[in-house]
C-alpha cells in the first residue's frame, strides 16, 4: 500500500465555502508542504492541473528542495503535443532522478476547456486522448513515430534521450464514462478511481480489468479521497463538521445543480451520493460525502479514529486499490496528523522516514506557534 498527498496550487482552506482561514498558494507554503510529506514518508504527491498555477512549473520547483518525494504531475493532453510532453516528462525523469508519476486528465469541462483552446466533446477528447497516449509511449520507449489519426499528427517524431524510469514513468488516469475505461484498459498504468463506497469501486475495478484483459495487459488501482482521522471518532466527526459549517443551503443547490449537469461521468457519480442534501451523508461506513457539497471532483472523505480509517483502507485494499491519493484542509497540518495516526497501522510499501515521536513533536509545537490555524477576518 502507498499513500500519497496532494498539493493544493489553487490555495488551501481551513472551511469549505468561506474564505475564513484560507491561505493562498504562495511558493514558501507549497514547498513547506511538500518537504513535510517528503519528509513524513509518503509514496507521492499529486499536483493537480486546470485553471491554476502551472504543474510542471510548480512541481519542477520542488525537486531541489526534496529528498525522495515523487510527483504525480497532472496534465491535459488535449493542449500539449505528445511530442513535447515526452521531452518535459522525461527531463523532469533525468533532473529529479525517477520521481516522476504521469497523471492524465482528459478534463470533463468542455467551458473550462475552451479558456485554453480545446473544442471537442466529450467522447472526441477521450479519442484523442488515446492517440496521444499511442505516441506518447512509443515515443518514451525510443521508438520513432510517424501517425496521423483523426486529431493529431507526427512524422519521423523520435525522443533523443531516454528517461529514468523504464520503459517510461507510470501513467495514472481516471474517468467513469465507456470512452475513459477504453483508454485505461489499453493504456494506463494505474486506474484512479475517485472514493466511491466499496461496492461501486469494486464493480467499476472489475470492469477495468476484464476490458484490460481484452487488451492483454494488467492494471493497477489508486483512489482519490480526502481524508479526517482524529484521536476518537467523535473528534474527527466533529472535525467534519466543522469543515463546512459556514457551507449555506444556497451554496450547496447551486453545486449541485451545476454538478448534476455535469459532462462528467464520474462528477455526476459524485453528486448521486449526496443529492445535493446535507443529511445523511455517511454513504458508507466512516465514507463521508460532505466535502463533495460544494468541491468538485473528489468529494468524499475517510472519517474516524486511525483503527476505523486504517479498516475502511484496507477493505479498498482487498478489492484492488493499492495506492490512496489523500487530501486533508488544512493540508500542511492534515499531512502531519495522518501520518502520525495512520501511518503506524498500515502495511505501506514506502517506509517512513521520521518515527512516530518525531512527527508528533514538531507537529505539536507548529500547533502551538503557527498563527495559521487562527480564523481570519472574511
Amino acid at each position: 500500500m502507498e499513500v500519497f498527498w496532494y498539493l493544493p496550487t489553487q490555495g488551501d482552506e481551513r472551511y469549505l465555502g468561506t474564505t475564513i482561514g484560507r491561505r493562498p498558494a504562495t511558493y514558501p507554503y507549497m514547498q513547506q508542504i511538500a518537504q513535510a510529506v517528503d519528509k513524513l514518508g509518503y509514496g507521492g504527491m499529486l499536483i493537480g492541473t486546470g485553471q491554476k498555477q502551472d504543474t510542471w512549473i510548480v512541481a519542477t520547483s520542488l525537486i531541489a528542495v526534496t529528498q525522495r518525494l515523487r510527483f504525480l504531475v497532472a496534465f491535459r493532453p488535449a493542449i500539449m503535443s505528445p511530442s513535447v510532453a515526452v521531452r518535459m516528462a522525461a527531463t523532469f525523469d533525468q533532473i529529479s532522478n525517477g520521481r516522476i508519476i504521469l497523471n492524465v486528465v482528459t478534463g470533463g469541462d468542455t467551458k473550462e476547456l475552451a479558456k485554453d483552446g480545446v473544442f471537442l466533446d466529450h467522447d472526441q477528447r477521450y479519442e484523442l486522448t488515446d492517440e496521444f497516449l499511442t505516441i506518447w509511449r512509443s515515443l518514451m520507449q525510443g521508438e520513432e513515430v510517424t501517425f496521423s489519426g483523426r486529431h493529431l499528427k507526427v512524422a519521423g517524431a523520435k525522443l533523443q534521450f531516454q528517461p529514468v524510469q523504464k520503459p517510461y514513468p507510470t501513467l495514472y488516469f481516471g474517468g467513469s464514462s465507456d470512452a475513459a475505461l477504453q483508454v485505461a484498459a489499453k493504456h494506463i498504468d494505474v486506474y484512479l478511481t475517485w472514493g466511491e463506497p466499496p461496492q461501486q469501486v469494486a464493480e467499476k475495478i472489475a470492469k477495468v480489468r476484464r476490458l484490460a484483459a481484452e487488451q492483454e495487459r494488467t492494471v493497477r488501482f489508486g483512489i482519490r479521497m480526502h481524508v479526517i482521522v482524529r484521536e476518537t471518532t467523535q473528534k474527527a466527526w466533529d472535525a467534519a463538521n466543522e469543515l463546512i459549517q459556514y457551507v449555506d443551503d444556497e451554496t450547496i443547490a447551486a453545486a449541485y445543480r451545476r454538478f448534476a449537469q455535469s459532462e462528467s461521468e464520474g462528477q455526476r457519480r459524485m453528486a448521486k451520493l449526496h443529492n445535493g442534501e446535507r443529511n445523511n451523508l455517511e454513504i458508507s461506513p466512516n465514507l463521508w460525502a460532505g466535502v463533495g457539497l460544494v468541491r468538485g471532483g473528489a468529494g468524499t472523505a475517510l472519517v474516524g479514529d486511525p483503527d476505523k480509517v486504517a479498516a475502511r483502507m484496507l477493505e479498498y485494499a482487498d478489492l484492488g486499490i493499492d495506492t490512496f491519493v489523500f487530501s486533508g484542509y488544512p493540508h500542511l497540518e492534515e499531512a502531519y496528523r495522518v501520518a502520525e495516526l495512520l501511518f503506524p497501522r498500515l502495511p505501506l510499501q514506502t517506509p517512513t522516514v521520521a518515527t512516530l515521536d518525531q512527527v508528533a513533536t514538531p507537529f505539536n509545537e507548529f500547533l502551538t506557534k503557527t498563527d495559521l490555524l487562527k480564523p481570519q477576518p472574511v
